[in-house]
């Protein structure tokens, strides 16, 4: 159900990072990892799997969204997901 506006203390700008400044070069990412920059954690950081979900729900359309910026590994075994990283 939608909340009035005035019900908020503060809105704030919803920016988003570009890949370039969010990966480095010379590295890729599984989707797991940019879940976990994009809310500014350490790519490693300990997640429960509730809180990983949430955060997948907002790293797969920022993947979809800069898709152009972007390049695609594929996995290296059938268990592992795929990478992503900034494209030259």
């Amino acid at each position: 159900m939608p909340v009035p506006k005035a019900e908020f203390d503060a809105l704030h700008p919803c920016d988003f990072y570009t890949p370039a400044e969010l990966f480095e070069d010379d590295q890729l990412y599984t989707v797991y990892e940019i879940a976990r920059l994009l809310q500014g954690l350490d790519p490693d950081a300990e997640l429960d799997r509730e809180t990983e979900n949430v955060l997948l729900d907002w790293a797969i359309p920022w993947v979809m969204r800069h898709s152009d910026d972007l390049v695609v590994a594929e996995p290296r075994d059938d268990d592992e997901p795929g990478y992503y990283g900034v494209k030259e």
